[in-house]
């Protein structure tokens, strides 16, 4: 089961791109927002704000769900980034409003999929955050009673009783949400879209960002749009714009492949009856998942960043390799299933590990979800920032996440050397603390 098997997408391995595009923005536009990027949040944003009769343009420089969007794991989840132990140290007032926050972004994305008719593939199976280890088992065990007290949906589970594969130990049971196609789900995002009273560009790459005396002007490589306000809504690509807060975020690329179809029987024998989505204890996190043509999605594990342009690019082997022994740990009855295609994307981490919202300078706002967790999220913070620009007092929701300045610390995961680093001490931690099955 090696790299060079393997069909490397420079897109995503779950769905194709659009047969046809909306037009590329030229010449002079006017609207009353414009909202930068076509993702999850800025898809959510925009049809939040066009439902308040707000005039919107939506501006994206490839087609809308290009990016993470349609390239993540498809995990629904209340998961924040960071272990529990960690964020109620650092976050000790926030903690239980943040786990409200992620609470009630599940139960949007439920009602946005149904009201908008999206067919994803949705399983409401809930997810597992597992431990391979005693020493994972330990903290899991720890953290889940953390989360229930600060009021998570969530319990400690022994794997085997629970239906997890014979890998994992037991975890952290979170039973909103579940698995669904992240491609169909922003494919059906964009149709909702384009067949709205947004004005959507697609191809259409923002250069510069520039307040006026009446309001903002965002100018691409073809045209210009004035607007009142502007919604920062690229996620890693933020970084791009000169206008974006400094620090704001760090990009990381996360790997995803995913194996040939599985014959049910070697499936079942793995003990995986419940078919949750599962990520691991690890410093960075390892994720495995099923999909409904009985495949198994696996990645992270050994995310990448850099200082230069993030432009479109193909999964490294040699972490396709990493993330492949991987697999063959957790799954060794699985060794001889080969895989069939490797594909990745950029997201977005902020230094606290938390969503974060809030106004780059006057009437430029920005904001960013999930933190490679928990794609519901993004449609729910998009939902509760338009709702505040079309005059609403803000909910609590929103207030959990809002940053009053734009000032942040430079984050850890911007360094190469320091994510090399987190890997070889997962990996050791692996071979020190060995698996008690």
């Amino acid at each position: 089961m090696q790299a060079d098997s393997v069909d490397y997408s420079s897109f995503s391995g779950w769905i194709d791109s659009p047969a046809e595009y909306a037009p590329t923005l030229t010449g002079e536009a006017r609207a009353d927002v414009v909202v930068v990027g076509g993702g999850y949040l800025g898809m959510s944003t925009a049809l939040r704000l066009a439902q308040r009769g707000a005039d919107v343009v939506l501006l994206e420089s490839e087609f809308c769900g290009w990016g993470s969007a349609s390239r993540n794991a498809g995990y629904l989840t209340n998961t924040l980034a960071g272990d529990a132990q960690m964020l109620a140290a650092l976050h000790p007032r926030r903690l239980s409003r943040v786990i409200r926050f992620a609470d009630s972004s599940v139960e949007f994305s439920n009602k946005l999929i149904d009201q908008l008719g999206i067919d994803c593939d949705y399983e409401r199976t809930g997810n597992v955050i597992a431990a391979v280890t005693r020493g994972q088992l330990r903290r899991s065990r720890h953290n889940a009673e953390i989360l229930v007290k600060a009021g998570a949906d969530a319990e400690f589970i022994d794997g085997r009783e629970f239906g997890l594969p014979d890998a994992f130990l037991g975890g952290i049971y979170e039973r909103a949400g579940g698995l669904l196609n992240p491609g169909k789900y922003a494919r059906g995002l964009r149709a909702a879209l384009l067949d709205s009273s947004v004005k959507v560009f697609e191809h259409s790459p923002v250069g510069s960002i520039r307040p006026t005396d009446r309001g903002v002007t965002v100018t691409t490589t073809a045209g210009r749009v004035h607007a009142d306000r502007v919604v920062l809504a690229n996620n890693a690509y933020s970084r791009d714009l000169a206008i974006t807060p400094r620090n704001l975020s760090a990009p990381l690329w996360v790997t995803l492949v995913e194996t040939q179809p599985i014959d049910p029987e070697r499936l079942r024998a793995t003990g995986w009856s419940s078919r949750v989505g599962i990520s691991t204890h690890h410093l960075v996190l390892e994720s495995f998942r099923l999909t409904p043509h009985n495949t198994i999605i696996f990645g992270v594990r050994q995310p990448e960043t850099t200082r230069g342009a993030l432009g479109a690019r193909t999964a490294d082997p040699d972490v396709v390799d990493d993330l492949v022994r991987g697999f063959h740990q957790r799954f060794p009855s699985l060794e001889s299933v080969a895989p069939q295609r490797a594909w990745g994307g950029w997201i977005a981490m902020t230094p606290s590990w938390l969503p974060v919202v809030g106004e780059a300078t006057k009437n430029i706002y920005y904001a960013i979800a999930c933190n490679g967790h928990g794609l519901a999220q993004g449609p729910y913070l998009g939902s509760l920032l338009a709702d505040r620009l079309a005059g609403d007092r803000p909910v609590d929701d929103l207030e959990a996440v809002w940053r009053p300045r734009p000032w942040f610390t430079p984050s850890p995961a911007s360094s190469p050397k320091a994510l090399r680093t987190v890997w070889k001490i997962d990996r050791l931690a692996d071979r020190l603390d060995g698996n008690t099955r």
